[in-house]
């Protein structure tokens, strides 16, 4: 019997405000608040509350039989905190139910990993102890930023502790094996593997009210039907989509909510099969074969590779000046530049410079609040320049005991004022006897001519030109 997988990814970057030229060095707040909180509070009410209620009563309805899990990053998080903290509330009396997973995230939903694996490794554990803050679970399955795996970050994530990884079961990796089993990585045999069935995710995600798609209206009797129909032999069915799916990308009346409420259903009642968590699935199946991906796939476009973030030179200069400041981020020690530093690492900021059009123009458009890729590069640009200043003028401030001088204040200002007006005066008496001692030299040079020497200059008799 089928075992499903039903798993969500939730994610909200904070978006950047218009940051013109001429507010770089005078204004050194990036980030649309108000845009930030309408846009998730709207979301929140269309789709997140009310996707919870549903999953809530299907927890209820079926107990033991129907689990989901969920990937939410740090910075979503932290704007739940900031705008609609009933959401984060809603989520613990999910996780409560102890039939729900949450998984390893990069903290700001990143793809650092492709550039600085340390940075990567800090936003994990970052993002787990958040976890574990609010919803008391240590994740043990991972999940990178829109389901970027290749063999190498596998290694990686299995160092890192983690047992499971999701992944794109995408065709050209694939060939001709199918999405619904269990693979392991070919460095780390421990690392199991779930690959995304794209087909039926995305009937859903991006196909449900298309009245154009020869399948419209999709039903949930339909939609169990062809779970059914895949090969016995086949183990699992991994259903990953976005979250925003119910109720914001698929509004509400197109019947969305009343098929996520029906379709488990179909599944359990009328063929049997229950839902799992990733990490049910780890210990429940053996993987069937080793999966090589060399390069890093994702779940984005037709093309399901980087190209979506990293696929034009707009993208390649802002994502190499990003982790170029990396090193200063962290010797500034200022929690200010390195809050700014995550915000910035979120890879929306990337995929609104995609040149990327026809089929995969829609989906780079939503949410998008640029009118051209060019607009998005030069306004994160104009904030990576004045972030880049603030960081160099902050490792250069002059410091005395471990405090910048211009936080210095009362007693230990003037003492400090008074040590480095005696450091002035000893540097410039090293300078004055270092100068007399360059004269003295050149006046003993015997290469010099007696000119230099102070010797009298030979007078000249004024008389008729020859």
């Amino acid at each position: 019997m089928k075992s499903i997988c039903l798993y969500f990814q939730i994610h909200q970057p904070f978006r950047l405000r218009r940051y013109r030229f001429f507010d770089i060095g005078a204004d050194h707040y990036y980030y649309d608040d108000y845009t930030n909180k309408s846009i998730l509070r709207k979301v929140a009410k269309r789709s997140y509350l009310p996707a919870n209620e549903v999953i809530m009563d299907l927890i209820k309805k079926y107990p033991g039989k129907f689990k989901v899990s969920f990937s939410i990053t740090g910075i979503a998080l932290e704007q739940f905190e900031l705008y609609a903290p009933e959401v984060i509330e809603s989520f613990k009396a999910l996780a409560d139910t102890g039939q729900v997973e949450f998984l390893g995230e990069t903290y700001s939903h990143s793809i650092a990993v492709l550039k600085n694996t340390d940075e990567f490794r800090d936003q994990v554990i970052l993002h787990s102890k958040k976890i574990k803050e609010l919803f008391g679970q240590e994740p043990k399955v991972f999940r990178n930023t829109e389901l970027v795996y290749s063999d190498s970050i596998g290694e990686l994530v299995s160092n890192m502790g983690f047992n499971g990884m999701l992944a794109e079961g995408a065709k050209y990796v694939l060939g001709w094996k199918s999405p619904n089993f269990l693979y392991y990585n070919v460095h780390k045999p421990k690392l199991k593997l779930l690959l995304r069935n794209f087909k039926l995710s995305d009937d859903i995600a991006f196909r449900f009210s298309n009245e154009s798609w020869s399948e419209w209206p999709l039903t949930a009797e339909a939609y169990s039907n062809w779970i059914n129909s895949i090969d016995e032999k086949e183990d699992v069915v991994n259903l990953f989509m976005d979250y925003e799916t119910f109720g914001e990308h698929q509004t509400k009346d197109t019947g969305i909510f009343n098929f996520l409420r029906a379709f488990p259903g179909e599944l359990i009642e009328k063929y049997g099969m229950t839902f799992y968590t990733p990490s049910d699935l780890v210990e429940k199946f053996q993987p069937v074969a080793p999966l090589s991906v060399p390069f890093p796939t994702s779940w984005a476009d037709e093309e399901r590779d980087m190209s979506a973030w990293l696929g034009n030179e707009l993208q390649d200069e802002a994502f190499q000046k990003l982790y170029g400041l990396r090193d200063l981020v962290n010797s500034s020690g200022n929690p200010e530049f390195v809050k700014d530093w995550q915000y910035l690492q979120a890879s929306d900021h990337f995929y609104y410079m995609c040149t990327k059009f026809f089929a995969d123009q829609a989906v780079h458009n939503y949410f998008n609040p640029y009118q051209n890729p060019y607009d998005a590069f030069m306004n994160y640009m104009n904030v990576l320049s004045d972030f880049s200043i603030r960081l160099e003028q902050s490792i250069n401030r002059i410091k005395y005991n471990d405090v910048p001088v211009d936080e210095l204040n009362g007693e230990l200002l003037d003492k400090a004022i008074s040590e480095y007006d005696q450091v002035l005066k000893k540097l410039r008496k090293n300078r004055t006897a270092q100068k007399r001692a360059d004269r003295k030299a050149a006046l003993k040079s015997p290469d010099l001519p007696e000119l230099t020497k102070k010797s009298k200059a030979p007078s000249v008799k004024k008389g008729k030109k020859e």
